[in-house]
């Protein structure tokens, strides 16, 4: 196993716990994702596995040798795209995709080769030469891309890579994700985007809270819901559908801004589609979709069942305080 990450936990100054008994090893040539909301620990867990923050507890162990004993090589086998855009103002892409290359020891050709293949892959050429002040985004983001993969690493982590990259790079990008894992590295990909990450990973760890609460393929997580469709409104701008609305067999019903998810069994699927379409002629929806239930479904399910979980254990500790008081007052 190229990386190998026991038991990691980090708590910081005041009682914050970051991350709480993480484990997940990632293999050569696999892109392995590590899925979750934004404060899940996701940032906080990459930066302990490149030698930035040691843990509390637990174990990162690279090539089979003692990471977290030694940062240093840690730093030197990894190379990481970071969340945070790289400032790149007083130099162009090129000079900065060089000046990494370089930095990691890579033959100045070597260099020139891959710079020229994802600067032609990713589209980003008519920028090359321009300074990095007065290039947009989603091309820093790419060019920090460039930078993390022109001379990777053992292990290459990329931290939210698509963050302000348009939709057509952003299928580009994914392609360049496979290319660096075929080529022998370990990518650790840190991501947000479900739907994304259903096509880019072999595997993947949802993370809630700090903790693994589902580790697996795409499809073995999918399991579950391999019966149900998904079925999404988007809803006319002011209109709202109450609980009463909602028919019975459209199941665990969430909303984000003006869309309505729901899961339907198949049989159900006629009777969804005759509702949806009867919303849109009374102009109360913009479009649906009925669809195969995807990751996402499977994610918000598992945070929302982990949530629950936790809301009922601190519910329990809370009436158990209460009667330890109580018991105490009577005596």
């Amino acid at each position: 196993m190229l990386l190998s990450i026991s038991d990691l936990t980090k708590v910081y100054r005041g009682g914050t716990r970051a991350n709480d008994g993480v484990s997940l090893s990632v293999e050569e040539g696999q892109v392995f994702g590590l899925l979750g909301h934004n404060g899940a620990g996701k940032t906080t867990l990459v930066s302990q596995v490149v030698g930035l923050l040691r843990p509390t507890s637990g174990a990162i162990a690279i090539d089979g040798r003692d990471a977290v004993a030694d940062p240093g090589y840690a730093r030197r086998v990894c190379s990481i795209q970071p969340q945070a855009q790289v400032p790149i103002t007083g130099v162009t892409p090129r000079q900065a995709i060089d000046l990494v290359g370089r930095l990691r020891g890579a033959p100045r050709s070597l260099v020139r080769r891959r710079m020229d293949r994802f600067v032609e892959a990713l589209q980003i050429g008519e920028w090359l030469d321009v300074d990095g002040e007065r290039i947009s985004s989603g091309v820093k983001r790419l060019t920090s891309f460039c930078m993390a993969t022109v001379s990777p690493g053992r292990v290459v982590i990329l931290d939210e890579p698509t963050n302000d990259v348009d939709p057509v790079r952003r299928r580009l990008l994914w392609t360049q994700v496979r290319a660096v894992a075929d080529e022998g590295s370990a990518v650790l990909l840190v991501t947000h985007n479900v739907l994304e990450a259903e096509r880019a990973v072999d595997r993947l760890a949802i993370l809630d809270h700090g903790r693994v609460i589902a580790e697996g393929t795409p499809a073995e997580l999918k399991t579950g819901l391999a019966d149900e469709l998904r079925l999404e409104l988007v809803l006319e701008p002011g209109v709202e559908l109450g609980a009463a609305e909602v028919p019975a067999f459209a199941r665990r019903t969430t909303t984000a801004g003006n869309r309505l998810i729901a899961t339907v069994a198949p049989d159900d699927a006629g009777a969804a589609v005759r509702w949806a379409g009867d919303l849109r002629i009374a102009n109360r929806i913009e479009e649906y979709s009925l669809v195969p239930a995807t990751l996402e479904d499977v994610y918000v399910q598992l945070v929302g069942r982990a949530d629950a979980d936790a809301t009922a254990a601190a519910a329990n500790a809370t009436d158990s305080a209460a009667r330890e008081g109580d018991d105490v007052r009577a005596a």
